[in-house]
């Protein structure tokens, strides 16, 4: 059995960024926005429907938060790697989540916590890096 010679190649790849890549950049963004939801029983939905927006599906599983839930009327600075959840704010005290009741809720650093706010145009909140 004869060995052959074979020449060392060097092969290059070109990068492509993909989505995964591209979502980095959301590291060290940090989200501005008023803790101002008025007060009243606070659920949120821990399963994302895909859009954080104060609406959700009425069938998803609901978790409550404080029965006396009330605005601390801060403005929060979150990153954006912390997780935000459709919510509601129960003021008819009816278990459900009705019209004008969607919030935005954060459950702070240590997810232990509740804070809702109304704006729920989430690309409007305003933005700065950390």
């Amino acid at each position: 059995m004869k060995r052959a010679y074979v020449r060392p190649t060097m092969v290059g790849e070109r990068f492509v960024a993909n989505e995964y890549v591209a979502a980095c950049g959301d590291k060290g963004t940090v989200y501005k926005f008023n803790c101002d939801a008025p007060g009243g029983p606070l659920y949120y939905y821990p399963n994302s429907d895909g859009m954080v927006d104060g609406v959700h599906n009425e069938n998803d599983k609901v978790k409550f938060i404080s029965l006396f839930y009330h605005p601390c009327d801060a403005k929060h600075e979150a990153s954006a790697t912390n997780v935000f959840f459709d919510g509601f704010v129960d003021y008819n005290l009816n278990g459900k989540q009705d019209s004008g009741e969607g919030v935005i809720v954060w459950r702070g650093p240590r997810n232990n916590n509740g804070h809702a706010t109304t704006e729920l145009d989430m690309s409007s909140w305003e933005k700065a890096k950390s």
